[in-house]
């Protein structure tokens, strides 16, 4: 609640200047542009209830105009783009101008009409394509050959999901659709990485519900991500995900058994997780058998460098989303040395997940999402 504030400013420096750019730069007839205006008005508006909703606000009512909201920033994002990309268009008219010693204005009101209709049925274009594909995580499958597995664990599969962010503008019902899709997979291990929920246990606890009717063989794991210490103690997130049957692994490990073979899985907390929640990889690995494989939860994908350094076999992470909305999946590398997919990290193997919902906006392009199917095999 006490960052909406901040947020209701920001976005109402982002309407002017959304209003500058297409309204008053483009010199819309009087009845379009307060047209315009007020659907920029209220388009803003919903946007802070998105940006409020599953912590200052309940889903109960707020959950349809935050799915509106948080959508409506994802055709922001490609309006700024856009109009960066009008603004160095004309630009370059007005110089080219200058130089030939002609008057340009009339062009580039020309120029700045046609190229902001364009932005616009592009930007709505894109995000409705995103929504689509953002709105059914599909099944991937990725064989993962690894050096020290023991042959018992030869086909072994893990479902391995990340980052639903349910409670903002998605709630019960997907959470139910994921958890049914792992089910009709019938997997070996299941593993939730981090980033289940956007909001307090009060207000979107019950969407996790779905949760309790996970199943495995060789159990049902998860570890705390960013988002579960944001609007909430993340503490009171990890006890209500062990009250639906989840084995939560808080910087700590358990051991595995087929047909007579054992592996450790561990599972440390987020990377950014506040005190006393801080990741602790060495609580995790103490006392273990180094010649045991090790198969390590962590949400993100930058934890496998001390996970490397620890002598990890394979660690399994989220959080990216890949990027989620082009081109931002071309800033992930800025902080994480992955970025989707099967990848190794010094000497120890990762597969990142793009995850299966989506933060924000709920909106993927370019990365669809997905509950990865992973089948472990010997190297």
């Amino acid at each position: 609640m006490s960052n909406l504030p901040i947020v209701g400013i920001l976005l109402a420096l982002i309407t002017v200047v959304l209003h500058l750019r297409f309204v008053r730069t483009t010199r819309l007839s009087r009845r379009a542009a307060i047209g315009a205006d007020v659907l920029l008005v209220v388009a803003g508006v919903l946007a802070l209830i998105g940006f409020g909703s599953g912590s200052a606000f309940d889903p109960a009512w707020s959950r349809w105009p935050a799915f509106v909201g948080w959508t409506w920033m994802a055709v922001v994002l490609y309006l700024l783009l856009g109009t960066i990309v009008l603004g160095v268009v004309t630009l370059g008219v007005r110089l080219g101008h200058v130089a030939r010693g002609r008057e340009s204005s009339a062009i580039r009101l020309r120029a700045n009409r046609i190229g902001s209709a364009v932005v616009v049925v592009a930007s709505v274009a894109a995000v409705g394509y995103g929504l689509v594909e953002a709105a059914h995580p599909r099944i991937t499958r990725t064989t993962v050959a690894l050096d020290r597995l023991p042959t018992a664990f030869t086909g072994t599969t893990v479902a391995l999901v990340s980052d639903l962010h349910a409670g903002p503008s998605r709630g019960v019902g997907f959470v139910r659709e994921v958890v049914d899709r792992i089910n009709s997979e019938r997997p070996d291990m299941v593993i939730l990485d981090g980033d289940l929920i956007d909001g307090t246990v009060e207000h979107v606890g019950s969407d996790l519900t779905p949760l309790r009717d996970l199943s495995a063989p060789l159990g049902v794991f998860a570890v705390s991500g960013n988002h579960e210490f944001y609007a909430d103690d993340g503490g009171r997130w990890l006890d209500l995900w062990d009250s639906l049957g989840v084995d939560v692994l808080r910087n700590e490990r358990t051991t595995v058994t087929r047909d007579g073979a054992q592996i450790d899985v561990a599972g440390i907390n987020d990377a950014t997780a506040p005190r006393p929640y801080e990741p602790d990889l060495g609580a995790a690995l103490a006392g273990r058998d180094p010649n045991r494989f090790v198969l390590l939860l962590a949400h993100q994908p930058l934890q496998a460098r001390e996970a490397s350094e620890a002598g990890v076999d394979m660690q399994v992470s989220g959080h990216t989303h890949a990027g989620q909305i082009w081109p931002l999946r071309y800033l992930v590398p800025l902080q994480q040395p992955t970025v989707e997919g099967l990848d190794t990290v010094g000497d120890t193997t990762i597969y990142t997940t793009r995850g299966a919902g989506a933060w924000g906006p709920p909106v993927r392009v370019g990365a669809p999402p997905e509950i990865s199917m992973l089948e472990l095999t010997p190297a």
